[in-house]
């Protein structure tokens, strides 16, 4: 194991004798040694008496097959209390450090996708809150941090300036006593109809030193915009919640009215989540597209928290997708796509309650691909539909497992049958290649040359 920092010794150093860890956080990182020799155990964690994260992991009694690790460093100054099924012995050897245990192998291991993204550690799964903000593509994932191995669903964070080259940050979600975090979407509410929105007083602006001009101004009543975060909870049976950002997705308050949406009984199924939230400006509503049971409803509301059902579409499982898009050979003639986690699709027109299929169900199979998710909140002016999908690929005995693929670009397509789906690597992964060299008019032969 790497040397361990003065803040990691302390963290060894402070054990009570009840099987309670408590300590002040001093550093970036909590490290866990992980083995899969051990059955899983709980671990509940406390930051300054309130509930932070409680989670199932094999902590090692001996010998770690690996090291995995929190970003805690959004917490430092405060006072973190392990707790659970483990020894107080296996709780100390957690450490808190300034770097990762084993940092020096990240991204090295035999098995990394280099061009792909991969969390650093632990297990990945579906896309979630897809969403482009202020210059940075944002993607939040079905995350498993203490383990390579699917389990303690949280919503991980990582964000993009290009698509390709990708920065992983602190958690997003955690799980709490409503549930595990499934998946979900984001949206920034522009104009404040959850109510979540930074709203700057005139006081408040003149008190920081704002010029006469600017204090006299009324602010905007929308204020600075919240990220919304819509997500499902699972415990018992699963429901619908919704969080909020003022820092772009990097701290997240949980609405205190969750869940929002509790339909379980209604369908008689666990079977409700995955919901899928969009403003649809005709109608000035709502829309959120949620998985029930046999297929994808469709709500509506005005204000984000209170929801309405509308419609029903069958024949579709998990993630639903629901999106407008133009025809390649004339982007004016619009339709809109309805879509289920393995890659099955109708075609149809949406009149923001009702979702009315012209043609039968087609798939736009990727291979390995699953929960495709589409890019919220685009730019206008680039106009494209930009989906990831989790690709369903195992890593052996590394530390990591689950892999995103690259990121596609959505067109519609004539063929002799009708128009189709159709995937194509965005644009931005011709940054992924160096041209060599070119020739022209050659013959086979000199063409295997030159491939050499």
């Amino acid at each position: 194991m790497k040397r361990l920092s003065a803040a990691a010794i302390l963290l060894l150093a402070t054990i009570s004798a009840n099987a309670d860890v408590s300590f002040r956080i001093r550093s970036h990182y909590l490290n866990f040694p992980i083995s899969h020799k051990v059955d899983r155990g709980r671990v509940n964690m406390t930051v300054d008496g309130k509930p932070f994260c409680s989670s199932v992991m094999r902590l090692a009694d001996g010998e770690a097959d690996y090291w995995t690790f929190v970003d805690v460093s959004l917490l430092k100054g405060k006072t973190m209390t392990l707790s659970g099924d483990f020894s107080d012995e296996v709780l100390g050897r957690i450490v808190q450090s300034d770097e990762r245990v084993d940092e020096e192998s990240y991204y090295k291991e035999a098995l990394r996708p280099q061009y792909h993204f991969t969390a650093s550690r632990g297990w990945i799964n579906d896309p979630n809150g897809l969403i482009w903000h202020n210059g940075r593509y944002h993607m939040f994932f079905q995350h498993n941090p203490f383990e390579r191995e699917w389990e303690n669903m949280h919503w991980g964070h990582a964000y993009s300036e290009d698509l390709i080259h990708w920065t992983e940050l602190p958690l997003a979600l955690h799980p709490d006593h409503i549930g595990t975090m499934f998946s979900g979407t984001a949206t920034m509410d522009y104009l404040n109809e959850a109510g979540f929105n930074e709203i700057e007083s005139r006081s408040t602006r003149k008190s920081r030193g704002s010029r006469t001009s600017d204090v006299s101004a009324s602010p905007d009543p929308a204020g600075k915009p919240a990220m919304l975060a819509f997500y499902t909870a699972d415990k018992e049976w699963e429901t619908q919640c919704m969080a909020y950002s003022h820092d772009e997705g990097l701290t997240w308050t949980k609405y205190e009215g969750n869940p929002i949406i509790n339909s379980h009984e209604r369908w008689q199924s666990r079977d409700t989540r995955d919901p899928k939230v969009f403003r649809y400006d005709k109608g000035g509503h709502w829309v959120m597209v949620l998985n029930e049971r046999d297929g994808h409803t469709i709500y509506n509301s005005t204000d984000l928290r209170n929801w309405t059902a509308m419609s029903h579409q069958t024949g579709f499982w998990e993630c639903p997708e629901l999106f407008e898009i133009g025809e390649d050979a004339d982007p004016s003639a619009r339709h809109w796509v309805m879509w289920g986690a393995s890659g099955t699709y109708m075609i149809g027109d949406f009149d923001g309650k009702t979702f009315t299929p012209s043609g039968g169900k087609r798939c736009n199979y990727n291979g390995s691909a699953y929960a495709c998710q589409t890019f919220a909140n685009m730019p206008e002016e680039d106009g494209r539909v930009i989906k990831i999908a989790w690709g369903r690929i195992g890593f052996g005995d590394s530390p990591f497992n689950g892999v995103m693929l690259l990121p596609q670009e959505q067109k519609l397509v004539m063929t002799p049958d009708g128009l189709r789906l159709a995937s194509y690597p965005v644009a931005e992964t011709e940054n992924l290649f160096e041209k060599v060299a070119s020739a022209t008019d050659l013959t086979q032969a000199e063409a295997n040359e030159l491939l050499k």
